[in-house]
């Protein structure tokens, strides 16, 4: 994808392997602070290879932990500012329901990162969003800023801004091999490069690059189900896209949370997914999966008969997606140990996407040795037991 004009150069003042929306957006801000930047993807784009493609995601400021909710002012700032630079819509406001038991420890964390107070029972949930019934005993509570972000526009916007602010993208174009020094050398399938500072934000792939780096993170590439629901009848479910999207927690049926979101991929039909999935090699993510319905999809038939009762119990549409998880599914976001220059970005856990432009600020500032605007203890590479000593 780089522009005709633009000749073959073999150094950089940083390279970033990766062109998910996490390594876009880190590029995107390391150009508009006048650096000169490649960005390499291993697949032509647009792909649905990796964690960053299908067109919504869900963004919220509500979140149990308050080092993610901290970040969510400025993300929306950004994202509002991406649209604005690019004149494309990329957010609808429909607003989150958070449903589970009362008292449920990271719904009442959610509540309290919005600061509401209000707490709906089955009633009032059923009376504002008709299409929800809410088991007795089980509350919701509503973040009116959420809604969805339209994930491919997103990426393609991002990567629009890096180039026009003189950024480098080359994709087809996959890294064989890293050697790390004052400058690093990055091997590709089409040259070799030469850079003083690395970022690697290459999703489920991440894992193998920095095993050539002597470092072993614990980082699990699974699969993911993304199941696509019916309306029973059109219109009945009133689940179309301007209803909330939601999140279920604590469920004694669902060991992970699930979430959904409205009719916008497919007319008449409701993104409803399980967090979870099962473990894969990235390299086989296109392989045709099993037509028999998994576990995950069970309890996805189990949950939608109870809360979603307009929606058809098996899912008319099964598509796939990577998530990339860390044992406490919180982001790697650090220098490695042995070798400053080398940043790495990592561990997205299926809930970054929304997290992007604050999570390319950071790698930025801490590929440019600045301090980062937010306290980075939650991501520090460290937190995980012999990693340190696997990288000396």
């Amino acid at each position: 994808m780089a522009a005709p004009s633009q000749p073959q150069k073999s150094t950089y003042d940083v390279i970033v392997i990766g062109a998910g929306i996490q390594g876009s957006f880190t590029a995107c801000h390391l150009a508009q602070r006048h650096k000169d930047t490649l960005l390499l993807e291993q697949f032509h784009l647009p792909h649905s290879r990796g964690s960053s493609h299908g067109h919504s995601r869900i963004i919220r400021s509500a979140y149990p932990q308050e080092y993610y909710s901290r970040m969510m002012p400025e993300c929306f700032r950004l994202w509002q500012q991406l649209e604005a630079e690019t004149g494309t819509t990329l957010y609808r406001q429909t607003g989150l329901v958070l449903l589970g038991p009362p008292g449920e420890p990271e719904l009442e964390a959610c509540r309290r990162s919005l600061g509401v107070d209000e707490v709906l029972d089955a009633a009032a949930l059923a009376q504002r969003f008709p299409g929800f019934r809410l088991p007795a005993g089980q509350v919701a509570v509503l973040d009116s800023t959420a809604g969805v972000l339209f994930a491919d526009r997103a990426l393609r916007a991002v990567q629009e801004v890096f180039r026009r602010h003189g950024g480098t993208l080359r994709d087809g174009e996959k890294v064989l091999r890293i050697e790390p020094g004052a400058t690093v050398t990055v091997t590709t399938t089409a040259g070799v490069y030469k850079t003083p500072r690395l970022i690697i934000t290459a999703g489920a792939w991440t894992g193998a690059f920095v095993e050539q780096l002597g470092l072993h993170l614990p980082l699990q590439p699974l699969r993911i189900d993304v199941c696509y629901w019916r309306e029973k009848q059109p219109g009945s479910a009133r689940l179309g896209s301007v209803s909330p999207c939601f999140l279920a927690l604590g469920l004694s049926q669902a060991p992970h949370s699930i979430y959904g979101l409205p009719s916008i991929e497919y007319p008449g039909l409701m993104k409803v997914c399980h967090h979870h999935g099962s473990p894969i090699d990235p390299e086989k993510r296109d392989q045709i999966p099993s037509s028999a319905p998994g576990p995950d999809v069970a309890v996805l038939s189990s949950f939608i008969s109870s809360y979603l009762p307009g929606l058809e119990t098996q899912p008319a549409v099964r598509e796939a997606c990577l998530y990339t998880n860390t044992p406490d599914e919180d982001f790697i976001l650090d220098r490695h140990p042995k070798f400053s220059n080398i940043v790495i970005g990592a561990g997205f856990s299926g809930h970054g996407f929304k997290l992007a432009p604050v999570v390319g600020k950071l790698l930025c500032q801490l590929s440019l040795g600045e301090e980062p605007s937010y306290n980075m203890a939650h991501f520090a590479i460290t937190r995980f037991p012999g990693v340190l000593g696997a990288a000396q």
